[in-house]
């Protein structure tokens, strides 16, 4: 008696192979602030509680200049954010290492997580950036082009810098109870020591020593600078840039360097 043959397969799908894994990350981005609106209201309320008692406080000429350290303090926050999701899906869920196992690799892992948080940030950046042009032009610092570029420039290199950050952390967490105390006290004292609210300038002498080691004053220095609220030479703006770049880079080599890829 013969053996009973076993149906032919159909064949797969010719879909692509490669190209998928940002796509997937950004829809997961999307599906979480669809599922839940509010997660668009989070990243507004700690910059605007700042924004409304510094209003009570500041002379109006500061305006400007608050906002704008409202849009670098947001962007920063993304690297909590990244922090949460990579611990998270490590720690509790043990994704990770179905990603260690593909052909993912760790840089494109961590640009889908930044761009999956980028997307839920988005909506207050974008509130954000019309109050300035709003607010800006009334007080004499327009939006110009050559100012929004420089802007979204500084908002990118803060979005890959922290991101990173954010997740070289995610690596070192061992529990899920650790996730929201680290990633909070991190970004938030980034946060407090740069000079995003108020000029460099009116910070104690040892304070301002201690803050031009960190990427994100630049980034203000030189958002500022392009939107005439503090004076900036063209000499000067090269130079905030130049060492913003430098801070980003050395960043950069020391979180991926931390990172543990595929360990436990």
């Amino acid at each position: 008696m013969a053996a009973p043959t076993l149906p032919a397969r159909a064949p797969l799908p010719d879909v692509p192979r490669t190209g998928r894994a940002l796509p997937a990350f950004l829809l997961v981005g999307w599906r979480w602030i669809s599922r839940n609106p509010a997660v668009t209201i989070t990243p507004v309320l700690l910059p605007f509680i700042f924004l409304y008692f510094l209003s009570l406080i500041s002379p109006a000429s500061y305006r400007p200049l608050e906002i704008v350290g409202a849009m670098l303090f947001t962007m920063q926050n993304i690297g909590s954010w990244v922090l949460g999701d990579s611990a998270t899906w490590r720690v509790e869920c043990s994704l990770q290492d179905l990603f260690v196992a593909s052909p993912l690799g760790r840089i494109r892992y961590l640009f889908g997580i930044a761009f999956s948080n980028l997307i839920a940030m988005i909506p207050a950046l974008a509130v954000l950036g019309a109050l300035l042009f709003w607010v800006g032009g009334a007080q004499g610092h327009p939006l110009t082009l050559y100012a929004l570029l420089v802007l979204v420039g500084c908002l990118m290199v803060l979005w890959v810098l922290f991101s990173s950050i954010g997740i070289a952390i995610s690596s070192r967490v061992r529990t899920q109870r650790e996730i929201w105390p680290v990633g909070n006290l991190t970004f938030t004292i980034l946060g407090m020591l740069s000079p995003l609210y108020y000029p460099l300038t009116v910070l104690p002498p040892l304070w301002q020593d201690a803050a031009r080691f960190l990427p994100t004053t630049y980034a203000a220095l030189l958002a500022q600078g392009a939107l005439g609220i503090t004076p900036a030479t063209p000499t000067q703006m090269l130079v905030y840039a130049g060492l913003l770049g430098a801070c980003a880079l050395v960043g950069l080599a020391v979180t991926l360097r931390l990172y543990r890829w595929g360990e436990a």
